[in-house]
């Protein structure tokens, strides 16, 4: 085996220790069997509709600040999207902290909330739950943590299991199901193998081997052999990697070819998207790979239009604000006297968002409509479109 290169080492790792980011806050498994969301306040749609916005500003933080005014600017552009829907958008900033996030929750009831967005962080959306549980009023989260999804908890941020299962499922399809998967020594990385498994039973693929690796320089180059001779003695013809573009991936897109593991003789996936940021493209040991996005058509529509109206490209997280919008948006419009119940949210049709369909789970959780990629040329070529409609039942 050849003798690791170190000219990937610098700044690979020192950027992030951890694999989460403020639109990623996966850390624990989901519960298995969570309490039934909430019917839901009764609602006059002949008036304006109150809906909380609870976002992460407030504190002080220019990055969490940020956020706050991306999301808020995406929802005010989804309620200018809507036709004969009237919403009263009532923005509250947390800090990002679960005590002022909970506070601002019951603040918001008081002044008549009929349903809370938001907020971003799975702690807070932990704290804000039971308080907006005592109100009856259902929470639609920013946060994709599945530990917080339930009761009146439904999440807009995506889903491991649910990018796992799209890429799965294209690779089974192609002959290359008999999987190899390669995870950080991190709860996020216990709570990414867990999803891929999940996954890995509903597409018929086969995990036949998994390493994983301390998440530091370190770490990884003393996994490189058991990775490489774990994925020859297995027959392995896919390596399902759990990095991110912001960690651990572009040391491993370096380190497994020059050890043995070319990605001209075994298809490199991921469970994280690989075109952000764009620079991750030029990663030579990613050419070839496979990865789930949203649709992409429709993402940049989205972009292209929030950046005409504010000035700037938005942040990943803020068309999750939109679709929350567009959601609340699209039940108010089919009427009844409380729209925003459990049944009402988990129709098995789902809803319209910015960036393809998505639909929320009984669980909690949501599945969406995702777009199978591959980078090629140093470009996001699209393998297989995302789909525009659900076809079967909702979880």
């Amino acid at each position: 085996m050849n003798r690791p290169s170190q000219s990937g080492y610098r700044g690979a790792l020192s950027r992030r220790a951890m694999l989460l980011s403020a639109g990623a806050t996966v850390l624990v498994a989901a519960c298995d069997m969570p309490a039934p969301g909430l019917s839901g306040p009764r609602v006059d749609a002949t008036r304006p509709v109150a809906v909380a916005l609870l976002v992460p500003g407030g504190g002080g933080n220019e990055d969490r600040d940020a956020l706050a005014r991306n999301l808020e600017n995406a929802a005010r552009l989804a309620i200018a999207d809507l036709q004969g829907v009237q919403i009263d958008l009532r923005v509250y900033q947390t800090a990002g902290d679960p005590q002022r996030a909970a506070t601002m929750a019951a603040r918001a009831v008081t002044d008549g909330a009929q349903i809370i967005l938001g907020p971003l962080f799975a702690d807070s959306a932990r704290a804000v739950g039971p308080v907006a549980a005592q109100a009856g009023v259902n929470v639609l989260s920013f946060s994709n943590n599945p530990d917080v999804a339930g009761g009146n908890i439904f999440l807009l941020g995506p889903m491991f299991d649910n990018t796992a299962t799209r890429v799965l499922g294209y690779a089974v399809a192609q002959g290359k199901g008999r999987v190899m998967l390669v995870s950080e020594q991190t709860e996020a990385g216990q709570v990414a193998e867990r999803a891929i498994r999940v996954a890995a039973a509903r597409t018929g693929a086969t995990i036949v081997a998994a390493q994983s690796y301390e998440l530091s320089q370190q770490g990884i180059v003393q996994a490189l052999p058991r990775i490489t001779s774990s994925a020859r003695a297995t027959g392995a013809q896919s390596l399902m990697l759990t990095a991110g573009p912001n960690d651990a991936l572009p040391l491993l897109a370096e380190l497994l070819p020059q050890n043995g593991l070319s990605p001209s003789a075994i298809q490199y996936m991921g469970l994280r998207r690989w075109d952000i940021p764009p620079s991750s493209l030029s990663i030579s040991g990613l050419q070839g790979g496979w990865f789930a996005l949203p649709d992409p058509a429709l993402t940049a529509q989205f972009e292209g239009r929030y950046a005409n109206t504010y000035g700037a490209a938005p942040n990943a997280v803020a068309a999750l604000a939109y679709d929350g919008i567009a959601a609340i948006g699209a039940l108010i419009r089919r009427g009844g006297p409380a729209p925003f119940s459990a049944e009402s949210l988990t129709q098995p049709s789902g809803f319209a968002g910015v960036t393809g369909v998505f639909r929320f789970r009984s669980d909690g959780s949501n599945e969406r409509g995702l777009a199978l990629a591959e980078i090629r040329e140093q470009t996001v070529s699209v393998l297989s479109p995302a789909p525009r409609s659900f076809t079967g039942g909702g979880a």
